[in-house]
């Protein structure tokens, strides 16, 4: 009885977090974090659930193979989610129905060959070997892709890893002792789906969390960025500086501004979306040529800054000189135009400077510079005085 209310409100707790994250991908416009996916995997697992509660007790009947058959798949629709989540596309319902269809054909042969308990105890078999690698990939994934999410890609390991160990006991105690291990009034089911419903709890807010933790990271993100080049803003490079100066052993940066010359008359004669297209050209090339590590921002309008951490003055020397040669050798094709559109950059350069609150003097050294440079006739690098 016990464990007959635990697997009901099992059944009741899943589809209700199944529709809720259908309602969440549905808000979600482009990418929906893998909600779709993980909405699936619970409208399965509850169906699963469902369908034992209604079919009696465990054998050989419609109901318990589509049951069998559903649990199986769920962990694929998670593992799908988990991979879409971290932006990593993967087909959904392709594989799900090729499983869903060799999972069924291989309960049938099964039930043929060896009856109904080796068939309960391939499920445990298989749902172990699921288990185990969806495990191991949280492992993986804590060291690649979600370096930022290492706490809760532990407790994701944690809890899945219980689970594969839940249904090695669960195969164990099938084949030692027969179906009437499967019995609902039979302690470890009752610990099973005990261990179950704590780890839908824990699970479902904690992707829940996830999704709110990366939109947070993405509105944060899209707020330190030009939307144009997608290079850093001036909050973006404070934010930068102030993580490189927070290292106890960060060296000196230095800033160099560039303003492309003459910008205005290529408005004003081949319009706004070729000026446009001539920042992002200025903005890849900047982004290509800058050294690893360095901060490529768009302050705003035709200007641009690359501040160069940990650099001496000959490393500082060389990459303004790459820089402002690679401007120089653009070529941006327009539609319609004969030839393609070449510009060029004056760069001035700052002293070095050796904190956050450095970068406004920075800034008005290298603007002083530039426009030195302007005068002088421009097309050139200026050092700071």
């Amino acid at each position: 009885m016990v464990a007959t209310v635990i697997v009901g409100m099992l059944c009741m707790h899943l589809i209700f977090f199944a529709i809720m994250f259908w309602l969440i991908g549905r808000r979600l416009q482009g990418n929906r974090l893998g909600m779709d996916a993980f909405a699936l995997g619970n409208a399965l697992l509850g169906s699963a659930y469902v369908l034992q509660l209604l079919g009696g007790g465990p054998g050989w009947n419609a109901a318990g193979v589509v049951n069998h058959t559903l649990t199986v798949c769920t962990p694929l629709a998670y593992w799908v989610g988990a991979m879409r989540f971290f932006g990593r596309p993967a087909p959904l319902l392709k594989p799900l129905l090729g499983l869903a269809l060799a999972y069924a054909a291989a309960q049938v042969l099964v039930q043929w060959l060896a009856g109904p308990v080796a068939r309960y105890a391939m499920l445990a078999l298989v749902m172990v070997l699921m288990f185990l690698a969806m495990t191991l990939g949280v492992i993986y994934a804590m060291r690649d892709i979600a370096k930022d999410l290492r706490m809760e890609m532990a407790l994701f390991a944690l809890l899945i890893g219980g689970l594969g160990v839940m249904n090695a006991i669960k195969g164990v105690l099938v084949v030692q002792g027969g179906l009437e291990a499967l019995d609902m009034k039979h302690r470890f089911q009752v610990v099973f789906y005990i261990y179950m419903s704590f780890l839908a709890t824990m699970l479902a807010p904690a992707m829940i969390w996830l999704v709110l933790r990366r939109l947070t990271d993405e509105l944060r993100a899209t707020a330190a960025r030009d939307p144009l080049t997608q290079l850093l803003n001036r909050r973006g490079l404070l934010a930068g500086l102030q993580g490189h100066f927070g290292i106890r052993s960060a060296g000196p940066a230095r800033l160099l501004m560039l303003d492309l010359d003459h910008f205005k008359r290529i408005n004003d004669t081949h319009g706004h979306q070729a000026g446009d297209l001539v920042l992002c050209q200025v903005a890849e090339v900047l982004r290509s040529n800058a050294r690893g590590g360095d901060l490529v921002s768009r302050p705003g309008g035709e200007e641009f800054a690359i501040v160069c951490l940990d650099a001496d003055d000959e490393g500082v020397r060389q990459l303004a000189g790459r820089v402002h040669s690679a401007i120089e050798q653009l070529a941006v094709p327009l539609p319609g135009a004969p030839e393609p559109l070449r510009c060029t950059a004056t760069v001035g350069v700052s002293r070095p400077f050796h904190g956050p609150d450095g970068l406004d003097a920075a800034m008005q050294e290298a603007d002083a510079a530039l426009y030195r440079g302007k005068a002088a006739g421009r097309s050139r690098i200026e050092w700071a005085q």
